[in-house]
């Protein structure tokens, strides 16, 4: 899936680019509304509002105009004024800043698979890891046969490492993914929950890595 994204703020723009090509997105980053409408084709926009060339909803109606790629809308305004016009300029959903990183992923996805761009099959959805089983359709986490309940955030968190399983995630990384880049809580709360994970799975399953950050130990017999 290609993924043209149109933020002029490098400091959201970057990480937002990184996050998008962790999940299996291609990404053409753009910082103004030229180079977006000059963009090569995409399966999907993300158009922030605040560009400093074009308005954002002038953007978005004229890529409307010209073609049906889906269209999220990224904007600080959440006055209902501003979703209505957006929605009938074209655009398929909107996000508000601050949002979460899952958040926005979950919209993309959503949006894709009503537009039949994106369909997660059962292969697409379960992942195998020798004895921990993760169905990220249904959120079920199965464990050395025994089913795991997790809360929201937990199960986010093991869905991040197991993403990438053996490789060392930052805790920057964990909290900007799980929690959002606006994050201004105390970095304990990641401790706590990882800590939490380890006493439902195993605690040997994840390892710190001082000073750095986390890793899912890499398990016999993944699929």
């Amino acid at each position: 899936m290609n993924l043209l994204v149109v933020e002029d703020d490098p400091a959201i723009g970057e990480p937002l680019r990184s996050g998008l090509e962790r999940e299996g997105f291609d990404v053409h980053l753009v910082a103004n509304g030229a180079d977006a409408l000059a963009a090569p084709a995409a399966d999907l926009v993300l158009l922030d509002l605040g560009l400093p060339d074009l308005d954002g909803r002038e953007v978005c109606r004229r890529l409307r105009s010209r073609s049906a790629v889906p269209i999220i809308v990224v904007s600080a305004r959440g006055e209902e004024i501003d979703r209505v016009l957006l929605l009938e300029l074209g655009a398929d959903d909107y996000v508000v800043k601050p949002f979460g990183f899952r958040e926005l992923v979950a919209r993309i996805r959503a949006v894709l698979r009503r537009v039949g761009g994106e369909v997660e099959g059962p292969a697409d959805s379960r992942v195998q890891l020798g004895p921990l089983t993760l169905d990220q359709r249904t959120r079920e986490v199965i464990y050395a046969g025994a089913d795991v309940s997790l809360t929201p955030k937990e199960y986010e968190l093991l869905v991040e490492l197991a993403s990438d399983p053996g490789a060392v995630l930052t805790r920057e990384h964990l909290i900007d993914s799980v929690w959002d880049e606006h994050w201004w809580g105390s970095t304990k709360t990641l401790d706590v929950h990882m800590a939490s994970l380890r006493k439902k799975l195993a605690p040997e399953l994840i390892e710190t890595v001082r000073g750095v950050g986390f890793r899912l130990v890499e398990l016999d017999g993944g699929g």
